[in-house]
Formats: structure tokens, C-alpha cells, sequence
């Protein structure tokens, strides 16, 4: 038995049996259920399973954080085992009788379901643009056919991620995915700027990912509404044109403005937040950002990346939030060389590598929180990285995982500061550490 099967079937009797799984899905790093009665899962067996990092419930799921790698094979024996595919739900009224999901965690999920599916390739773009701006600098020819290739393949899908959000906003909001894509099409196709409405011309792209949001919700309400309308002989017909005749009217005279001024404000908000604030707001900001993580309110800051992107072509915010993963590798390495605890160490020594390569959750639920103190000191850590990055002005270019890798989508010329910060959160966060110290937990017998 592979060892990938024999977690996923410990899992699965752990979390109540294959019949309390409703429904499955990951992500990079936490295998998400969605189980009928959370109360027969044994988050504390199922926290000492070996290879579970850590478990939390979080907009009415059960996340396992099993790290990057394995959670995929993990998610996939888990299906043969289920029968379920990969975001399948079996029974949508029995999910939705837990009494506990409130308005803002189920914002939440509708959140992370719509831009978790995408991080992979944000991810992959991301890189590749990454490469591509290293490249250039090094040297290579920027109207050489190469790197225009390489720009083609890395920025694709920031030019089409309205498209892809608006297909999983739609599939959210109950509408059809389809529809969803041409709300964001709505946004972001270039033609609009023949348009003027009042005497303005219309912006492509303008109100960012929040437009598209708001168009992909609207088109999937006016839907249907009019799916309780129309003779079911003529639905094929004219519940979709009509659908997206209103949706484009909708959205030239109401929707995209409104995206555009909640857009603005945000930046505005987050911009001037660093640029006043400085050290100050730098230091708050990644020292929060574990908190926030554990939350699962970072997905909620995607669409606040994008618009950065999209209006300013950088980023500031990135810079100082990838610093909350850099304190708590700091802090990680000071717990392996002063804890006893040879479990510890061992999930230490298999989380640390991702944690370098901007991946916290492992740390996060299987190292510094369970202790305690580490995951203070990790914050704090983290806030002395995060000053650094905020008094340098150091921005990102594209959107992609934090950590080391995060280096190559720095805006030229700031790389060196970058990996300065990092140094400082790392120094930090294992300083800070070492001197508070924590409880070391014994050794199992």
C-alpha cells in the first residue's frame, strides 16, 4: 500500500467514514472536506495522523493541511475511495444545514472557491514572467522572438483572468459558467473604448476583478430569475440572450462603475495606508498577516493584488505580507535546534523547505501554532521584515507565491532589498524565538 493511500484512508475513517464526505477538494498545501456532521470527525486523532501537518475548520470545512506535493495524491485516492470528483458536493441541502456558517465565512468560501482553483496558474504565469523580467535584465535582447514568447506565455492569463474568475463567480452564484466568462469578457474586452456614455469613454478592464465580481453575480441572478420565467420551449433561446443583453447594459451604465470606484478605494485605501503610515504600516501589516492566513481572509487580498497590478503595474502590498511566511521560518529554525521533541523535528525539517519557498500553512498549523508562543514571535518577526520592505519601497510586478521565489518578481532594482527583508524577518523571527522560548512537548512514548 502506498503511503499516500494508507493517509488517505486513515483520514477517512478519521473524519467519520466515506458517507460523512459530502464533498472534496485542495488546494496547494490543505485537502478541503466538506463533511455532513462535522461533529463525528476526531480532530484530535486526526491531528497526531503521520503526515497531517495540522486541521482546521474554516467556512464550514475541514481543512488537513498536508503540505504541497502530497496533498494532491492524497485528494485523489480520497476520490476512488468517496467517489466523489474534485469539488463535487453529493447532497447541496444536507451541506448546507451546518448552523455555523455565517454570512461573511460563506463570503469567504465563495471566495476561495472562486481564486483557489486559479493560484496554480497565477502561480505558473507568474514565474514565467518572473524569468522572463530576470532575463532581460541580464541582458537578452527584450524585442528578441525569445522573451516575446516567454512574455506570451507569462502574461496570458492576466491579459484573460476576468474571463476565468467570471466562469467560477457564476458557478458560485448558481449560474451558468459560460455566462459567468462573458461577464467578465464584458469587462475586459478591449472594444469598449469606442464606447462613450455621458461623454466618457468607456475603460477596458476598468473596476478590475471587483467589476467582474459584481457583473458575475448580476448576470447569474438575472438567470435565473428568468429561468422562472420563460417557457421552458424557449429557455435555450432566450433565457441566455436576454440574460446577457441585460447583464451588458447593466454593466456599462452601473455595474463597471461602481466596481471602478470600489476599486480605487481600495488602492487608495492600501497605498496610502503604506505611504503614510511607512515603517509603522509595514510592520502591521505582515505582522498580521499570520492571523490573517489562518482566517482564510488572504483570499480575500487576490483581487486587491490584481487591481494593483492593473492600475499601477506594481504592487507594494505583496512585498510586505510575504514577510508574515519569512518570520515564521525564523522562528521555525529556532524551535528545530532547541526543542527535544523528535516529531517536532521532523515536521520542522519536512515544513521548513516549503516555508522557504513561500508556503506557511504547514508551519503554521503543524509547528508554530500548536506551541504557542513561536507563532507571536513568528508575527513579530515578520513585522520587522515587513518595515523594511515598506521604508525601501520595494513593489512586485506580478502575482505569485511569497518566499524566495517572490525574488524574481520584484520590479527591477529591488531584489537586493527584498532578500534584505527576508533576511531581517528570518533573523527576527529566530531571535525573538530563541530568547521567549516555548514549552517543549514531550516525547510520545
Amino acid at each position: 500500500m502506498s503511503k499516500e493511500r494508507e493517509l488517505a484512508e486513515q483520514i477517512v475513517v478519521t473524519v467519520g467514514g466515506k458517507n460523512n464526505i459530502i464533498g472534496a477538494a485542495h488546494c496547494m498545501t490543505r485537502l478541503r472536506l466538506t463533511l455532513a456532521d462535522l461533529q463525528k470527525a476526531n480532530q484530535i486523532v486526526l491531528k497526531k495522523i503521520p503526515g497531517v501537518l495540522g486541521a482546521v475548520e474554516q467556512a464550514g470545512q475541514l481543512q488537513i493541511i498536508l503540505g504541497p506535493g502530497i496533498v494532491n495524491k492524497v485528494a485523489g485516492v480520497l476520490n476512488e475511495i468517496t467517489g466523489l470528483k474534485t469539488g463535487e458536493v453529493r447532497d447541496l441541502k444536507t451541506a448546507c444545514q451546518d448552523q455555523n456558517r455565517t454570512p461573511f465565512k460563506l463570503f469567504l468560501r465563495k471566495l476561495a472557491n472562486i481564486f483557489v482553483p486559479l493560484i496554480p496558474a497565477i502561480v505558473g504565469s507568474g514565474m514565467v514572467a518572473g524569468i522572463t523580467n530576470i532575463a532581460v535584465q541580464s541582458g537578452a535582447d527584450p524585442q528578441g522572438t525569445f522573451i516575446a514568447i516567454l512574455n506570451v506565455i507569462g502574461w496570458g492569463i492576466f491579459s484573460y483572468l476576468g474571463v476565468f474568475v467570471g466562469i467560477n463567480a457564476a458557478k458560485e452564484f448558481g449560474g451558468t459558467p459560460a455566462l459567468g466568462g462573458l461577464a467578465g469578457v464584458l469587462i475586459i474586452n478591449p472594444a469598449i473604448a469606442t464606447i462613450k456614455i455621458n461623454g466618457l469613454a468607456l475603460v477596458p478592464g476598468r473596476g478590475g476583478l471587483i467589476g467582474i465580481l459584481l457583473a458575475a453575480w448580476f448576470i447569474s441572478w438575472v438567470e435565473k430569475q428568468l429561468r422562472k420565467v420563460v417557457p421552458h420551449a424557449l429557455d435555450i433561446v432566450v433565457t441566455p440572450a436576454l440574460t446577457l443583453l441585460i447583464t451588458g447594459l447593466a454593466t456599462y451604465y452601473v455595474l463597471q462603475p461602481v466596481g471602478g470606484v470600489l476599486s480605487d478605494g481600495i488602492i487608495a485605501f492600501f497605498k496610502n495606508m503604506i505611504s503614510i503610515g511607512g515603517v509603522v504600516a509595514g510592520f502591521t501589516l505582515a505582522g498580521t498577516f499570520l492571523p490573517v492566513i489562518m482566517s482564510g481572509m488572504h483570499q480575500g487580498l487576490v483581487p486587491v493584488h490584481m487591481e494593483f497590478l492593473n492600475t499601477l503595474k506594481e504592487n507594494p502590498l505583496l512585498p510586505i505580507l510575504a514577510m508574515g511566511g519569512a518570520g515564521q521560518v525564523g522562528a521555525a529554525f529556532a524551535v528545530y535546534l532547541k526543542t527535544k521533541n523528535n516529531k517536532l523535528k521532523q515536521i520542522v525539517k519536512g515544513a521548513l523547505p516549503v516555508g522557504l519557498l513561500g508556503i506557511g500553512e504547514p508551519l503554521i498549523f503543524g509547528v508554530t501554532l500548536p506551541l504557542g508562543r513561536p507563532f507571536i514571535t513568528a508575527c513579530i518577526g515578520a513585522g520587522f521584515g515587513g518595515a523594511f520592505q515598506a521604508a525601501a519601497g520595494v513593489k512586485s510586478i506580478a502575482l505569485g507565491v511569497s518566499g524566495l521565489p517572490l525574488t524574481f518578481l520584484i520590479k527591477p532594482g529591488g531584489a537586493g532589498l527584498y532578500l534584505a527583508g527576508l533576511a531581517i524577518a528570518y533573523a527576527a523571527g529566530f531571535i525573538v524565538t530563541w530568547v521567549v522560548g516555548f514549552e517543549d512537548p514531550k516525547d510520545e512514548e
